[in-house]
């Protein structure tokens, strides 16, 4: 790949923040453009000016649709990026509701701070008109190079890149998924990369087997249920809320645990379950199986939808257990509340 040049902009040596220049004799690319999180030096980093100038930026390729590799995209817009931006149609759908969910706590972070937002929903709509979808598995011919996408398994729509250039082949991963997972289909294998750029936030530890994670869920509401308790769970609205989403569905049509109340107390959440609703065909073959059956995952008895502040205070008032699942948001009065946390 001569004359083809990758330069670290930011999410290494630290878990966010993902940005990559990707360099061809045709020109300059991006691969993710996210927000720098949970770092003492974050707003810093988020607020100062890109080490490129964002005009001459030909495309951006979005991985999925987490604000770690989103958040700065109306940024780049608003600094002059007016180039093609590519994702799977799920991760743009999902973009869409999470940038302008990212704006709102922006908002309010910089009226504490009296300082203006780093970007606008102008800025939003325009990344969006710029916006191109790309399925799984199709090649596209973009610049002097084609892209390939492949399923990383991560999140609904989550996506490898495969970049072909003069025959050789470089692999950016994107967050890859822990597969097997409850919902979707396993990460693809990449056998043939001549270079591959690599997430590895948690290659370092091993994860709990996926039925003993189960067989703790069930335990610990099991046991809430028992001693009169709710069971609080706060959990991200993409992916954790549908996993557990479906957990709970198998384990209340399974007589596992009573059929009590399921709160999703989380607007972000119940969009993006919308949304999860729509792409069925990502699932993996167990839950495709399900639904072709009529068991739908996110739809169960007692699974209610909590859309307005009134509804999310009213579910103090209802009597007896109950499951909330809410977003790290989640406000209202939980010490009135016998609960156990189950931390995401």
């Amino acid at each position: 790949m001569s004359k083809t040049t990758i330069t670290f902009c930011s999410g290494v040596g630290t878990a966010t923040g993902a940005n990559f220049l990707f360099e061809t004799e045709a020109g300059k690319n991006l691969i993710d453009c996210g927000l720098v999180q949970g770092s003492k030096f974050a707003e810093d980093i988020n607020t100062s000016d890109f080490p490129y100038d964002p005009a001459s930026i030909k495309n951006l390729f979005i991985t999925h649709a987490h604000a770690d590799h989103i958040g700065r995209i109306p940024k780049l817009v608003r600094a002059g990026f007016r180039g093609m931006i590519y994702s799977t149609p799920e991760t743009k759908r999902l973009a869409a509701v999470m940038l302008p969910d990212i704006l709102t706590q922006m908002r309010r972070e910089a009226s504490e701070q009296k300082v203006e937002p780093m970007y606008s929903l102008d800025d939003i709509d325009k990344a969006m008109e710029l916006w191109k979808e790309i399925p799984y598995h199709q090649t596209t011919n973009i610049a002097d190079f084609s892209v390939t996408l492949r399923d990383a398994g991560h999140i609904l729509g989550s996506t490898m890149f495969e970049f072909v250039k003069n025959g050789k082949k470089i692999v950016f991963t994107g967050d890859l998924g822990n597969s097997p997972t409850p919902l979707l289909r396993d990460t693809e294998t990449i056998t043939d990369a001549n270079y591959m750029v690599m997430e590895s936030v948690y290659g370092d530890r091993n994860h709990e087997p996926q039925a003993e994670r189960q067989a703790k869920l069930k335990r610990v509401i099991g046991d809430t249920i028992k001693r009169g308790g709710t069971i609080v769970i706060p959990a991200f609205s993409i992916e954790r809320t549908q996993v557990i989403l479906y957990e709970l569905n198998n384990l209340i049509e399974n007589k596992e645990i009573p059929t009590i109340p399921v709160f999703l107390d989380s607007p972000l959440a119940i969009k993006v379950t919308g949304i999860y609703k729509a792409f069925t065909a990502d699932f993996n073959k167990t839950v495709q199986k399900a639904e072709a059956d009529g068991d739908h995952p996110f739809d169960f008895p007692g699974l209610k939808f909590i859309r307005t502040t009134e509804e999310s205070r009213d579910i103090v008032r209802h009597q007896g257990s109950k499951i909330i699942i809410a977003g790290s948001e989640y406000g209202f009065a939980c010490r009135q509340l016998t609960a156990v946390v189950i931390d995401d």
